[in-house]
């Protein structure tokens, strides 16, 4: 008989404080759970998810806060729950498992491991009951546990050849073409809607960085207008927030209409870094408003009480999605001229509701429409927040807001980046940096930690940034290096708590740590670093360039910089 019971009110998740009364025997992921799972002779269910998940939220409230299903789980299963954005190198290894057994993934994942800790059965999300062609839930539970049962010794027979799957081939190239890659990138581009072709669509901004950045070496027409048409879609149909700013994660559609409405800080912070990137070689007015309303947006909305950026907003309130974004025609109806900025009508434009799209070229709604529109929402109940600082995050928003104040030659901008990093500083820098809560850290918050250091010091000369950055650079070596694949992994080598090393080569929710550390040894001046580094990622961007544009850039500054006069061990500039 199990002898568990729900331990997840001991996290600081929001995620998984949302998930503490389940009547579900929750367990923490850590090396104890592979323990349990011999020790009651039970495969484990690992569900991860995150707080502004809305299939993670359906999944829960149809089974996970069943009582009839809750049983099934308990007396079958070790069942762990894990917040992908606190583990995300957990989050990544099963993802790519998943895509491994059913080709996509997404949240919440829904992994069956042996005792050891390899999967073997994967999903996402599962119905109470059959519907959109899936299975119920309780029936996969009743499927898996009777085939763990009867198949065990087969099971963990096969389990490690995941590790052959999992391993990343690299060829021997060390040099090659960079802008052939740029030029593949912008032929699968939708080149009258901008991101990729057809639905659903992802702003994809690490992407259209990269192609900015090529834009300013070569000026191709070609890629400053994917540019231009990519800034001018987010800024003006209904995955940009009209009333108060901000994008949403993706658009459900093909027309950038209809957003899944969760809004996220990695997704905005790279909207605020392009936008800024591209102000500075283009005014445009346009543009700066948008870019002026988003940060404004996030200073106000997404503080936390140790004034740092949360993570993200829900995409429900009273538990319909959507519902603090959209408007009836009642509603607004009367706002007067609304109809001469934004497309409002009889009917709406989704599900017999309004979500707000510009109607005009270019063209903004002035403030009192803007300020009536706001007054509605004020009174509804706002999503929900999850509070989560993670330190990548916060330190890449100090960077974009680095940008943003040049861009908009703003020094208040700059001023508010330095308040933030001081928070930061005081938070997150203890013996040595952690990622959101004090057990883990990963390859990113140190890559943009140094990144946002030198950004500092860039626009200070204040020489304790750069020896900051310096001694953060050793310890990213010292914990991810590893030294025969000549690159980073995702998360410390020597605590490594997942079946396989978690080596990333591609770009996810933001630009891999690997690209922000070659850029970084640049920075800093470890040439030799650099050098070893942009000679295996060569091999890696040979063979998996669909997933590394940011790698791509990197590489393309470091060919740029390594042999120019302004580059040295005191370090380069690029």
């Amino acid at each position: 008989m199990l002898s568990l019971s729900n331990v997840l009110s001991r996290s600081k998740s929001p995620y998984l404080l949302q998930h503490k009364n389940n009547p579900v025997h929750w367990q923490l992921w850590d090396r104890s759970i592979f323990e349990l799972s011999k020790k009651y002779n039970k495969p484990i269910l690992l569900s991860v998810g995150y707080a502004s998940c809305h299939w993670c939220h359906v999944m829960a409230h149809e089974s996970f806060e069943d009582l009839e299903t809750s049983v099934l789980m308990n007396q079958n299963f070790i069942n762990v729950k894990v917040d992908r954005e606190e583990r995300p190198d957990v989050d990544f290894i099963f993802q790519t498992c998943h895509q491994i057994f059913n080709h996509r993934g997404g949240w919440p994942l829904t992994m069956f491991l042996d005792e050891n800790g390899y999967p073997f059965m994967a999903g996402t999300y599962f119905p109470k009951e059959e519907k959109y062609g899936m299975p119920p839930f309780k029936d996969v539970l009743k499927q898996v546990s009777e085939i763990y049962s009867t198949d065990k010794s087969t099971i963990l027979q096969q389990g490690p050849k995941f590790k052959e799957y999992l391993t990343i081939p690299k060829s021997s190239v060390t040099k090659q073409n960079l802008d052939s890659f740029i030029d593949r990138f912008i032929s699968e581009l939708d080149s009258t809607k901008g991101g990729f072709k057809g639905a659903p669509k992802f702003p994809i901004l690490y992407i259209y960085d990269s192609i900015f950045h090529f834009y300013k070496k070569n000026k191709s027409p070609e890629y400053l207008k994917a540019v231009d048409l990519i800034l001018y879609q987010l800024c003006s149909q209904g995955i940009y927030d009209q009333v108060e700013g901000g994008i949403a994660r993706y658009s459900v559609d093909d027309q950038w209409l209809v957003p899944h409405f969760e809004k996220m800080l990695y997704d905005n912070v790279q909207f605020i870094t392009l936008l800024a990137n591209y102000l500075i070689i283009k005014p445009d007015p346009y543009f700066e408003k948008k870019l002026r309303h988003t940060i404004n947006f996030f200073l106000k909305n997404f503080r936390t009480k140790e004034n740092l950026m949360g993570s993200a907003l829900d995409a429900d309130s009273d538990g319909v999605e959507g519902k603090y974004y959209v408007f009836d025609y009642e509603w607004i109806k009367g706002i007067q001229d609304i109809d001469k900025y934004y497309d409002v009508y009889l009917g709406g434009n989704w599900e017999g509701k309004i979500i707000l799209k510009e109607s005009q070229h270019k063209i903004s709604a002035p403030d009192q429409i803007q300020n009536a529109l706001l007054a509605i929402r004020n009174v509804r109940n706002k999503p929900f927040f999850d509070d989560k600082a993670q330190l990548d995050l916060n330190c890449f928003f100090v960077s974009s807001l680095i940008k943003a104040s040049k861009a908009l030659k703003d020094p208040e901008l700059l001023n508010e980046a330095k308040t933030i990093f001081n928070n930061i500083q005081s938070y997150f820098f203890k013996e040595n940096l952690f990622h959101c809560y004090s057990d883990n850290v990963f390859l990113e918050d140190y890559a943009y930690t140094i990144q946002c250091l030198m950004d500092l010091y860039d626009e200070s000369l204040m020489m304790d940034y750069k020896i900051k950055a310096r001694k953060f650079a050793k310890d990213a070596i010292s914990f991810f290096y590893d030294k025969q694949k000549k690159y980073f992994q995702k998360n410390t080598i020597h605590t490594n708590d997942i079946f396989t090393p978690a080596l990333d080569v591609a770009d996810h929710n933001i630009g891999n740590g690997n690209s922000i550390m070659l850029t970084n040894f640049l920075r800093i001046g470890f040439l030799n670093e650099a050098k070893e580094l942009a000679s295996s990622m060569h091999g890696y961007v040979n063979m998996h360039s669909q997933n590394m544009a940011s790698s791509i850039k990197a590489l393309d500054i470091f060919e740029q910089v390594i042999q120019s006069p302004n580059c040295s061990e005191e370090g380069c500039k690029i």
